[in-house]
């Protein structure tokens, strides 16, 4: 049998577990760059009877599963993979299997963003380093409006810590009522409210067909041009041109962005480019803790597969 583990940005996934069992089944290959043409992929994944992706590093549409004959188990990061055909995979009797998850890295990597962008961070620690000194004003947090689109299981820790600063904390989704937003640690508003009061929004939401491109010019026209909208959820959520223009034309403050519609984001991105924006690369989820869970499941589910296998 033959593994391939992909996208090992860091070329930790050996590291963070015990693959000895699956080692001593099936031959390991790591592979730490992305490939995203689609015939480049399914040349590298043509030898392989099963693949280990992180995350949605590495989508597997109907596409490519149809045209990898070999394939006979896909162990996915986390416990459900947007990028995963499952139907297709079903339909070629191909193994899914899954792994615990949690979001403490995400909820802390948002905090990590919200108040960086609060106080410049990047560009009083870039003073620094070329000789500098104070160049910027910064902006304190108590007092000022947190809005939460989506108080979902992160959503509603994010609004627990901003109490915590002292910040007045709104949220609003589509299924989200006034006794959920209570309990959730916010007060429901109207979507219009929530854009127009917000001075940083943060979004908590899941991608799907619902809420792909919720966020577009409309919504990004009502905020304050001293907001700052937070992203840590998917990229495609937000209409990633609408919010180009506005950070271009500075109608709104800023961007903090951990994720964007092509991953790894294109070199000539303007959002590489943009002052007022901190983008960080998907590392919402990339922390000891919960990669050692990824990856210990990942090797767990792999070996178990391996003995059905060799036994049937």
């Amino acid at each position: 049998m033959k593994l391939a583990i992909l996208d090992d940005y860091q070329n930790v996934a050996l590291s963070m577990a015990d693959w000895s069992a699956v080692e001593r089944k099936a031959e390991i290959t790591v592979f730490t760059d992305h490939v995203a043409d689609r015939d480049e992929l399914l040349a590298r994944l043509e030898p392989f009877d099963a693949v280990c992706v992180m995350r949605e590093r590495t989508p597997l549409p109907r596409e490519v599963i149809e045209r990898l004959p070999r394939l006979k188990l896909i162990a996915s990061t986390g416990p459900g993979n947007a990028s995963i055909d499952y139907t297709a995979a079903a339909e070629r009797n191909i193994d899914v299997t899954a792994t615990g998850y949690s979001s403490t890295s995400t909820v802390e990597l948002t905090w990590a963003l919200i108040m960086a962008s609060s106080r410049n961070l990047v560009d009083e620690c870039t003073s620094v380093r070329s000789g500098g000194w104070q160049t910027s004003v910064g902006r304190e947090l108590e007092g000022q409006v947190l809005g939460i689109l989506g108080l979902g299981s992160i959503g509603s820790k994010i609004a627990r810590i901003g109490t915590c600063f002292g910040m007045t904390v709104i949220a609003w989704s589509q299924n989200l009522d006034a006794a959920k937003a209570e309990a959730g640690g916010a007060t429901l508003v109207s979507k219009d409210d929530l854009f127009g009061r917000s001075d940083t929004l943060s979004i908590h939401l899941k991608l799907s067909d619902r809420t792909r491109g919720l966020v577009g010019a409309d919504e990004l026209a009502l905020m304050k041009p001293t907001s700052w909208l937070v992203n840590t959820s998917r990229g495609p959520i937000v209409d990633e041109a609408a919010l180009i223009e506005a950070l271009t034309n500075r109608s709104i403050g800023g961007a903090a962005l951990d994720v964007f519609d092509t991953e790894p984001l294109p070199g000539d991105d303007p959002l590489r480019r943009l002052p007022n924006a901190l983008v960080t690369p998907h590392i919402g989820y990339v922390a000891e803790k919960l990669y050692r869970t990824f990856f210990e499941d990942a090797a767990a589910s792999i070996d178990v597969w391996l003995d059905a296998a060799n036994e049937r």
